[in-house]
């Protein structure tokens, strides 16, 4: 009985995680025997409310490289600092590879104006009003990747009035 109502939690608790899946690959490995084939799937995972990560899963079949990715995802997860209006506190850059992203706040009603993988991480970060501009490669997994670095690089100005030691009120004069 106390098993039971302890699986129910968890339940519970998994189910404000959304995930995507970005990109799914099929990828072989030269071996003795002939060509071994896996697949690969880039996946996205966040709950809407400032925390995303990216995870990549490899598997004999997708279900599985899916279900990996997923929990991989869990493990690199970042925490997204989101202001009233659904946007960010300034504009950041984030890289991975070759790729670059740019992220800068928007108006209120601008919505979501990114491409490709960097739009899914922003969405699944919880940010309604924001811009985004790829730069360099147009491969998945470094864009998803160079867009959660640029999140996590994000401050609040109570941070920086912190590092500064001084009050926050000074920060607005």
């Amino acid at each position: 009985m106390a098993k039971n109502r302890k699986n129910n939690r968890d339940k519970a608790k998994e189910t404000n995680w959304q995930e995507r899946v970005i990109q799914i690959r099929r990828v072989s490995k030269v071996v003795k025997g002939g060509k071994k084939l896996s697949f690969r799937a880039v996946v996205v995972i966040g709950n809407e409310k400032g925390q995303v990560g990216v995870g990549v899963g490899k598997a004999g079949d997708v279900i599985g490289a899916v279900r990996k990715g997923v929990a991989d995802g869990k493990k690199q997860l970042v925490d997204v600092s989101i202001t009233k209006s659904s946007s960010i506190t300034h504009i950041t850059k984030g890289v991975a590879g070759g790729a670059k992203v740019i992220v800068r706040p928007a108006a209120p009603g601008t919505g979501v104006i990114a491409g490709g993988a960097v739009r899914t991480v922003l969405e699944l970060a919880g940010l309604k009003n924001i811009l985004a501009k790829q730069l360099g490669s147009n491969n998945p997994l470094n864009n998803a990747r160079a867009a959660v670095d640029a999140l996590e690089g994000l401050r609040t100005l109570s941070e920086v009035a912190q590092e500064r030691d001084v009050p926050l009120e000074h920060l607005y004069a």
